[in-house]
């Protein structure tokens, strides 16, 4: 299968090439050649774009290390456990994941620690996710039809992925220095934002020399030298995983919880709620790596909504939220939520205004 056709696998395995087929569209592309590895010819930007739209994934399996430095993992830590989800701490500190990816209806995720183990399983309709510490599972079976959003979801890597969705021509595209990842080969291709009011100062992705597939992805804030946020290899086999990797088979005494049709993946051995699922009012506005998210939603914009007296985090993470910086202009009042990567405004009339950019440009969001 194509690899850059197929979205859903790329978003949790490696999210960063969905991204990079949007530059191909107009953004400027360097000709610089790959830096010293006599090893590997060099290869223009363009030409690396163009292997990473005609390259194809089978199979593959491997160990994942993540690092996230983004100068807020005390709410990082506090927003995955009041959600009820590790995976959803994976946007701070260092974390070892392993993938099998056996096709577009096989692929699993586990997200493995000193405590315990979390996984998130495809094969064909079923869906499986498990909690080793809490020993829990949910189950759900996708319609015959489902979309490919329907799969596995997606890893904290997403971000990223969502970050190179918005490349358009205020995006240099150049080659950087070869390097070797996961004892392979590797190209680099170095994104670097044109807008000063991004605070990404470049994304460097290393690609495979031989099957094409993006093996690390860094990206480096403004004023910075090491990546505020990388996710990269290991150890990486491009054999399909035998299918044995992508049955479950509950073990002994575990709690399986069922979910309904129509409802969204919850973390194992839970539901989600119908007010779980209201989506708010969002809208966008700007471009590129300047874009900035506006949501609509209410009294938990600040922490106006009374967390539950039995979820502990939950009321920490309020109370965090309530002690950010006090914010003012011609726009209203809010909270200030600042790291290396992006900024977040928390408005008092029940707004949420986030994009990777200085709260300068959030200010002039929020006058909207």
């Amino acid at each position: 299968m194509s690899v850059m056709k197929n979205r859903a696998v790329l978003r949790w395995l490696v999210p960063v090439t969905a991204g990079v087929a949007v530059i191909g569209g107009g953004a400027a592309v360097g000709t610089f050649a790959a830096g010293a590895d006599p090893a590997l010819p060099p290869r223009s930007a363009a030409q690396l774009l163009e292997d990473l739209r005609t390259s194809r994934l089978d199979g593959l399996s491997g160990t994942v290390v993540q690092r996230a430095d983004l100068g807020l993992p005390p709410i990082a830590a506090l927003a995955g456990r009041a959600a009820g989800n590790d995976l959803a701490g994976l946007v701070s500190g260092t974390h070892t994941l392993r993938v099998w990816y056996g096709g577009e209806d096989r692929q699993r995720l586990a997200l493995v620690d000193t405590l315990g183990e979390q996984d998130i399983l495809r094969n064909g309709r079923d869906v499986w996710t498990w909690n080793s510490r809490e020993n829990t599972a949910t189950h759900r079976v996708l319609p015959a039809d489902a979309p490919e959003r329907a799969t596995v979801p997606a890893t904290p890597a997403d971000a990223a992925d969502r970050a190179l969705e918005a490349i358009d021509p205020t995006t240099a595209v150049t080659v950087g220095r070869t390097a070797t990842v996961a004892g392979r080969d590797a190209y680099e291709l170095v994104l670097t934002p044109r807008d000063t009011a991004s605070l990404v100062h470049q994304v460097r992705i290393a690609l495979d020399a031989k099957e094409k597939v993006p093996l690390r992805l860094q990206v480096l804030a403004d004023g910075q030298d090491e990546p505020a946020f990388q996710v990269a290899f290991t150890q990486v086999d491009f054999r399909t995983p035998e299918a044995d990797q992508f049955r479950f088979n509950p073990p002994p005494g575990v709690k399986v919880t069922e979910a309904t049709e129509g409802e969204r993946p919850a973390p194992a051995g839970k539901r989600f709620d119908k007010k779980d699922a209201e989506k708010p009012d969002v809208r966008t506005v700007g471009t590129g790596w300047t874009t900035v998210v506006v949501a609509e939603i209410g009294d938990a914009a600040t922490g106006g909504a009374k967390p539950d007296a039995d979820a502990p985090d939950a009321q920490m993470l309020a109370q965090v939220l309530g002690d950010l910086p006090k914010v003012s202009g011609d726009w209203g009042s809010g909270r200030l939520l600042s790291g290396k990567l992006f900024s977040v405004l928390l408005t008092d009339d029940g707004r949420v205004i986030a994009g990777l950019v200085t709260p300068e440009r959030l200010y002039e969001a929020a006058k909207g």
